[in-house]
């Protein structure tokens, strides 16, 4: 059985590592060390996670799929997560997250025979609770995100934007984008700003 640690942040301006020691202590404490970890930039909402597939290739059955938080795997929609969670069934990985004890039975070395009745129930309360967590998660994201887009809308509506050195059009353009729902980098691409300003913008909409 292989430890791999999958550490996520949603912008480049979050530290995905933040995390490391914090995986690496709880790995320790169950007799393990982690093989590999897997460490990237991007948003929980999206499928689109280079090193979370790497990551799922590299595996073999048996496997730990290691997290702090159910959050770090998963913010996805309904039918996004599934097609996830069919992806990590097929490949026999066992999904383990610091804030999700009933996982943890899966860094035990060995399982007697005594213990597998309560190993197999606690793998199907384990299922369930991994379903309701990332609902939550999702739920979590839509509501930030509806607030944000709130935010930005009360601000663009009134103007906010005044102060000296603050290109007011440009603003408002990473404003529109990010209300849209894209993210900091994507909406760095497509006014031409740099993710500092961007940023600025989305944290004066929300101050």
């Amino acid at each position: 059985m292989f430890i791999r640690a999958y550490l996520r942040a949603s912008t480049a301006e979050q530290d995905a590592n933040r995390a490391r020691n914090q995986l690496t202590e709880f790995a320790t404490s169950h007799g393990h060390k982690i093989a590999h970890y897997y460490v990237e930039n991007e948003s929980g909402a999206s499928l689109q996670r280079p090193e979370l597939f790497k990551l799922l290739d590299n595996t073999q059955p048996g496997d730990v799929l290691l997290v702090e938080q159910v959050d770090r795997l998963s913010r996805l929609t309904e039918a996004d997560w599934q097609k996830l969670r069919a992806i990590i069934k097929d490949k026999e990985v066992k999904v383990v997250a610091l804030d999700l004890p009933t996982s943890h039975q899966f860094m035990a070395k060995t399982t007697t025979a005594a213990d597998a009745f309560t190993s197999r129930m606690l793998a199907a309360i384990n299922d369930m609770l991994l379903d309701m967590l990332t609902a939550v998660a999702r739920k979590d994201y839509e509501d930030r995100r509806r607030r944000q887009a709130e935010g930005i809308k009360k601000a663009v509506d009134r103007k906010a934007y005044k102060g000296r050195g603050i290109d007011r059009e440009k603003h408002d353009r990473i404003l529109k984008c990010l209300a849209s729902g894209m993210s900091v980098r994507d909406a760095a691409e497509a006014t031409g700003a740099s993710t500092a300003t961007v940023q600025r913008a989305k944290k004066m909409a929300s101050g």
